[in-house]
């Protein structure tokens, strides 16, 4: 089930991996092998987690890459679904009459 206010990824990547080891954003990039301002961006929740991001995160604390971008989509999913509302679309249906495929908008 999905949860309905996910965290950040970031968030998690701050308060469950580099803080418990006491680490510095300066430091945990250096050792994912990344700048200090794309961990700081990441953690900070300007920036999301990229499949490339999540390789290495997976390298350096477990889990996997799925895992990391999973927490990805289910945040940008939440934070779609709360402007949904917005999202002007009319629905469109495919209907077959003599051999010819009619599109329409309802």
């Amino acid at each position: 089930m999905r949860m309905k206010n996910p965290p950040h990824p970031g968030r998690i990547v701050r308060q469950e991996c580099i803080e418990p080891l006491g680490m510095t954003v300066t430091e945990a990039a250096g050792r994912l092998g990344v700048t200090r301002q794309a961990l700081n961006n990441l953690v900070n929740e300007k920036a999301g987690i990229s499949p490339e991001m999540a390789i290495r995160l997976s390298k350096a604390f477990g889990s996997s890459p799925e895992v990391w971008l999973g927490m990805q989509m289910e945040y940008d999913l939440a934070q779609a679904e709360r402007s949904a509302g917005k999202i002007k679309v009319e629905r469109i249906i495919a209907t077959r009459s003599a051999g010819r495929v009619i599109v329409e908008a309802l």
